[in-house]
C-alpha cells in the first residue's frame, strides 16, 4: 500500500505520527511524507489520483496541510480522517454548535472577534475559560476570573487586542484539576488522565483508566457526530456529570497501549476501507481485536514530497 502523510513543521519531531510511519514502512508499505511548512511542493504533481491509496494529515489548526489534504480529496482520493470531519472540529465555535445541536453534553459557548466583548456576559456565568476557536494543544486557554479580568496582561490578544482569529469563550466546569482524554482508534475507545491545562499546579499522573459506559457513549457519539475514526474528546467530570470541552482529529493518543501498532494499523484498514465512515455515521460498527497487518512483499523506497526529511 503507498500513502502520503502530511505533517507540519510543528510535528517534525513528534512520536505521531513519525513513529506510525517508520512502523508502516517496517511493515513493507511505501509512505511519502509532504512538510507544507519547510518545502515548496509541486501541488498538481504531488495530488494525482491514484497515485496514493490515502492521504493522511497531521497538522496545526488554520496549518497549510488542510488545503492540501482537501485538494487530494476533490480530485477523489481517500483521506485519513475525512476531510470534511476534520474541518468540522478544527473550529471550535462550529464543532460546540455541531455538538450541542446533537444533544452532546457541550457548555454554553460564545464566540467573538476581542477578549472584552465577552464582558457583556452574565457575571454570575463567571469565571468563564476563554480560547482560539482555532487554538491547540492547549494554546492560550485561561481561566478569567470576572469581567473586569478579560482584558488582563497575558490573554489571547495581540498588542493591539485583536486576536486574529474568532475566541470563544464557556463558563468554567468546576472539576478535580483532571481531565479525561479519551481516544479512538477506528472504534477502539481508551480512557486516560492527564493534567488540566487550567491547573498547571495540580499533580497528576497521566495514565489509561477504566471507561465506563457514559464516557464511551459520549465519545463514541462524538465520532459519529463528526464523520471521525482517529480522534481525541476532551472531556470533564462536572458536579453535574461528563461535560465534552474539545474534540481533536489525530491526536497524540498518549497512554494508549502499543499505540504505535494500533494506529498504524487502523490507518491501513481505514485506507482499504476508502476512509471509515461517511460523514455524518449512523452508528459505528463494532471495533474487531487489533492484529498486525501481513507484510506484502517489500516495496520501492519511500520517497518525501517537496522537500527533505
Amino acid at each position: 500500500m503507498r500513502l502520503c502523510f502530511l505533517v507540519e513543521e510543528q510535528y517534525r519531531h513528534d512520536g505521531m505520527p513519525l513513529e506510525v510511519i517508520r512502523q508502516l514502512r517496517a511493515w513493507g508499505h511505501q509512505v511519502d511524507v509532504v512538510w507544507p511548512g519547510r518545502s515548496l511542493i509541486r501541488i498538481s504533481e504531488a495530488i494525482r489520483a491514484g497515485s496514493h491509496d490515502a492521504w493522511v494529515l497531521k497538522t496545526v489548526s488554520g496549518g497549510p496541510g488542510l488545503t492540501l489534504l482537501e485538494a487530494a480529496a476533490s480530485v477523489g482520493l481517500t483521506t485519513v480522517n475525512d476531510v470534511r470531519a476534520i474541518r468540522g472540529v478544527r473550529d471550535k465555535a462550529l464543532a460546540a454548535v455541531i455538538a450541542r445541536s446533537k444533544g452532546l453534553p457541550v457548555p454554553v459557548t460564545y464566540a467573538a472577534a476581542r477578549p472584552e466583548e465577552f464582558a457583556e456576559i452574565d457575571a454570575a456565568e463567571f469565571p468563564l475559560v476563554v480560547k482560539p476557536a482555532d487554538g491547540s494543544s492547549g494554546r492560550a486557554v485561561r481561566l478569567v476570573a470576572s469581567p473586569d479580568r478579560l482584558a488582563a496582561p497575558g490573554g489571547p490578544e495581540g498588542p493591539d487586542g485583536a486576536t486574529g482569529g474568532l475566541l470563544i469563550a464557556q463558563p468554567y466546569v468546576p472539576n478535580s484539576g483532571t481531565d479525561l482524554k479519551v481516544y479512538s482508534v477506528a472504534g477502539e475507545l481508551f480512557a486516560t488522565e492527564r493534567r488540566s491545562p487550567l491547573h498547571p499546579a495540580h499533580a497528576v499522573r497521566e495514565r489509561q483508566v477504566p471507561l465506563t459506559p457514559e464516557i464511551a457513549r459520549i465519545a463514541a457519539e462524538m465520532g459519529e457526530v463528526f464523520g471521525l475514526d482517529l480522534y481525541g474528546v476532551d472531556i470533564l467530570r462536572g458536579p453535574d456529570g461528563p461535560v465534552v470541552v474539545d474534540i481533536n482529529d489525530f491526536p497524540s493518543f498518549r497512554q494508549v497501549p502499543d499505540a504505535v501498532a494500533r494506529v498504524s494499523g487502523a490507518v491501513l484498514r481505514l485506507a482499504a476501507d476508502g476512509g471509515g465512515k461517511p460523514v455524518p455515521d449512523l452508528a459505528p460498527e463494532a471495533a474487531a481485536p487489533f492484529t498486525a497487518p501481513s507484510v506484502p512483499p517489500p516495496a520501492r523506497s519511500a520517497a518525501s514530497i517537496g522537500g527533505g526529511r
